[in-house]
């Protein structure tokens, strides 16, 4: 599923990497920037590799929109840290991957092809299918 994380853009001609998001920092690039360059491929990682490493996991309860779902990075981190989350780290991380599709949708005129958010919209959906088997285990 990594693969999927940094591929996930693959195919895609965008340039959520450039512009204005240049003053912006690493994370917010690498959360923002969907297309299938080495360059963005590279932020993504970096953003994921610092979540994994995040004891606090203060980005869990960040908000997340249209690019953040189409990156993928956000909903792969839920995922590989789901047996690590608190009860209420998981419910947010599910509601969080509940919104995706409808968040994917609404940002149709963001600039994301459909391919994008379909791939994401799978993605969100999967992940927040296994979020909720990790809740209803754990958190009755």
């Amino acid at each position: 599923m990594t693969v999927f994380l940094f591929a996930l853009g693959a195919g895609a001609v965008m340039a959520g990497c450039g512009g204005n998001e240049a003053a912006l920092g690493e994370q917010a690039r690498g959360l923002k920037c969907v297309d299938d360059s080495n360059v963005c491929i590279s932020q993504r990682k970096i953003v994921y590799d610092s979540y994994m490493a995040d004891k606090s996991r203060a980005w869990v309860k960040h908000p997340a929109g249209p690019h953040e779902y189409a990156s993928g990075v956000r909903l792969m981190a839920f995922n590989k840290k789901r047996a690590e989350l608190s009860c209420d780290e998981l419910a947010h991380a599910k509601a969080e991957a509940d919104r995706g599709p409808a968040s994917l949708k609404s940002g149709a005129n963001s600039g994301l092809t459909p391919a994008q958010i379909a791939r994401a919209g799978m993605l969100a959906r999967e992940v927040s299918r296994d979020l909720g088997r990790e809740f209803a285990r754990r958190c009755r």
